[in-house]
């Protein structure tokens, strides 16, 4: 069956305050960047030339609206972006942590997200996609947990390919147990699942990411799991294969937000180009490289969404480097 958009994401759409300087008087300054993760990842797929579409909600408000011009400007489909004349849009600070990390907090309780309704998914946005992508901050909270598990049980009956990034932020669960019940209603439902490595030892209890890989493949059956490791580089696991490909570190890096979903996003459109069925360890060695080399970029930017890297940037970074041959 043909199917016109390639990548179909659903979830939050918010505004990432990321510190940005110092004022005169020494208080720290933030800026207001358009983020939130499904849309960090159709942004790089839309640079990649993929067709792509959103599903989610902001506020009827400046934020809002700054978001939604956002999407579009980076050619993100808002044909399925709905405004909450009720709920303010998310908001969410980064404070940057001495070792680099990032330490969130939010201001959604509630939030424009949250309040997204199955009955206003734009069912035909699913149904028409190639993939369908989601995460698990429209799992923590009704309505949009409902309106989660409704797109997911479409896109399932479409036949599309269901990636899934389940993106823990601890602050938005009012308890992890929910988080956790959560995570697994999503691996029971993806072909596709990239996961980082403090999630793998925070839901299975495995240091070993190969032993957290494993109890995931025995319990869940997902075809193709990978695995991002930070400045450890990134491993997929498909079938027999465990490819590991290290990563491409820059000393002119600012900060890591993003990174993670640049990097989904180019497993997703290495899927898309060589489907789920025939992958081997070239192609995944590929897809890694690639992965790692354009979420490299985004971390030496403010922001991500805006600031994701086109394939000739991303190719030139590789090339420059001599070390994928």
């Amino acid at each position: 069956m043909y199917k016109k958009i390639d990548v179909t994401a659903l979830g939050e759409l918010l505004i990432d305050f990321i510190e940005n300087g110092v004022s005169d008087q020494g208080n720290p300054l933030y800026e207001a960047n358009p983020g939130g993760a499904p849309c960090n990842v159709l942004s790089m797929l839309s640079k990649l030339g993929r067709k792509t579409e959103f599903i989610g909600k902001v506020g009827d408000d400046g934020f809002g609206r700054q978001l939604s011009d956002a999407i579009k400007s980076q050619g993100i489909g808002s044909e399925g972006l709905l405004y909450d004349k009720e709920v303010h849009t998310t908001l969410a600070l980064v404070h940057k942590l001495p070792d680099g990390d990032r330490d969130f907090s939010f201001y959604r309780n509630p939030g424009a997200d949250m309040n997204l309704r199955e009955e206003e998914l734009q069912e035909e946005l699913i149904r028409d996609a190639k993939v369908f992508h989601y995460g698990t901050l429209s799992l923590t909270d009704e309505p949009v947990r409902s309106a989660t598990k409704k797109a997911i049980k479409i896109a399932e009956e479409a036949g599309c390919i269901r990636s899934f990034d389940p993106n823990l932020r601890p602050p938005l669960w009012k308890d992890l147990k929910e988080a956790k019940k959560m995570f697994d209603f999503g691996f029971r439902h993806c072909d596709v699942l990239k996961i980082s490595d403090n999630e793998i030892v925070w839901f299975t209890g495995k240091e070993d990411y190969d032993e957290g890989i494993a109890v995931l493949r025995e319990t869940y059956h997902i075809p193709l799991i990978c695995l991002s490791m930070g400045a450890d580089g990134s491993r997929a696991y498909y079938k027999d294969l465990r490819v590991e490909v290290p990563a491409l570190l820059q000393e002119n890096t600012v900060e890591t937000t993003g990174a993670g979903d640049t990097f989904g996003a180019c497993v997703i459109d290495g899927v898309l180009r060589y489907g789920l069925d025939q992958l081997d360890e070239g192609k995944l060695k590929e897809i890694l490289t690639f992965a790692n080399a354009a979420a490299s970029v985004v971390t030496t930017r403010k922001g991500a969404l805006r600031v994701m890297p086109d394939k000739e940037e991303v190719l030139s970074l590789i090339r420059g480097t001599g070390r994928y041959e």
